[in-house]
């Protein structure tokens, strides 16, 4: 046998995938892109805090307003200094409280549920953005360290099957107040 047919011989044993030239590079350009992906996907998680929003509990939207519910007096607890825990509900058209006030730099963990359909829990210019469901707590944490006012929106029309004719005027605001607002108190 010679030596070239015994070379075609040996190489028969191995798998022949039949690619083309072109599509090995676009094989590898796949690869490439889904490795820079993950890469992104890995940055934004760790190192610009980008976080999933989390499943806290269940809890009974019939019992949003009995006084053993931290729903029933819904506002901004001061857990330490500079951590906070804000207690909100959403109802259609509507978020309570409307307006939170925070020193500038504080750590707020955010319970959030709805009282009758699904709504959305987006903070502008923040990382926060959540969906609410009715006997769901959902629950995302964020430091504010830039005073200022962050409208608070629903992103999801929750018109409960009807119009959405008051959809728009579903807001609340948080405001971040500086050092000089907070030493004035």
């Amino acid at each position: 046998m010679s030596d070239h047919a015994h070379t075609a011989a040996e190489q028969s044993n191995l798998p022949d995938l039949h690619i083309d030239r072109y599509e090995g590079w676009w094989i590898r350009i796949s690869l490439i892109m889904v490795t820079v992906f993950a890469v992104a996907v890995a940055i934004s998680s760790f190192a610009w805090g980008i976080q999933l929003p989390g499943y806290y509990q269940r809890i009974d939207p019939q019992t949003l307003n009995d006084p053993s519910s931290p729903f029933a007096n819904p506002g901004l607890r001061e857990l330490a200094p500079g951590k906070y825990e804000a207690y909100m509900t959403a109802q259609v058209w509507s978020f309570s409280p409307s307006e939170l006030r925070i020193p500038a730099g504080s750590e707020v963990t955010f319970y959030v549920t709805a009282r009758d359909v699904q709504h959305g829990f987006k903070i502008a210019e923040t990382n926060i953005n959540m969906m609410v469901l009715p006997g769901q707590i959902s629950t995302l944490k964020a430091t504010f360290k830039e005073p200022g006012t962050y409208n608070l929106l629903c992103h999801e029309y929750c018109g409960a099957g009807g119009p959405t004719i008051g959809h728009h005027t579903m807001y609340a605001q948080i405001i971040v107040e500086g050092e000089e607002a907070t030493a004035a108190k």
